[in-house]
């Protein structure tokens, strides 16, 4: 189970890491908020696909075609910490070192859309640790769904 976890896990790590650097550098720039934050989900979305593939991989290759829905739930869920963990990372990084106005214009571009109730103060530590949350969440979600496709008993 934990060369599957490790595994796929570092897959969704790394694709996390260069979609979501990809999104961040480039999109901020030439986008809307609201396709940011799309391309926000839909990068964490196909970093955390790799779930699906890992609790398949283990269910076909390792537990002999049999998986519970308990282990598929742990398996996606140490999964996403791994991938959290990587888009964590990456928004710090973006908001600490590479564009540390984030926040101020964020909240500027609140203010002049008139949404200014929805500010809320961020640091880069307390975003990453907000994307590490809003991942592994996200990817229990997933978890459970693959984890009721995917689930064979004896």
């Amino acid at each position: 189970m934990k060369s599957t976890i490790t595994k796929y896990g570092v897959y969704g790590f790394l694709t996390g890491l260069v979609i979501f650097s990809v999104h961040l550098l480039f999109g901020i720039k030439y986008l809307s908020s609201s396709a940011n934050e799309i391309l926000g989900y839909l990068s964490i979305l196909i970093s955390l696909s790799f779930i699906f593939f890992g609790i398949k991989h283990y269910r076909d290759n390792v537990s002999s075609g049999v998986i519970s829905i308990t282990k598929a739930i742990l398996i996606g869920l140490l999964i996403s910490l791994i991938v959290g963990f990587g888009i964590a990372i990456t928004d710090f990084m973006y908001t600490k070192f590479i564009d540390p106005s984030f926040f101020t214009n964020y909240e500027q571009n609140l203010i002049n859309q008139g949404r200014s109730d929805e500010i809320i103060k961020m640091t880069s530590t307390s975003a990453a640790l907000f994307m590490l949350v809003l991942v592994t969440v996200i990817g229990f979600i997933i978890s459970l769904i693959s984890a009721l496709i995917l689930q064979r008993k004896k």
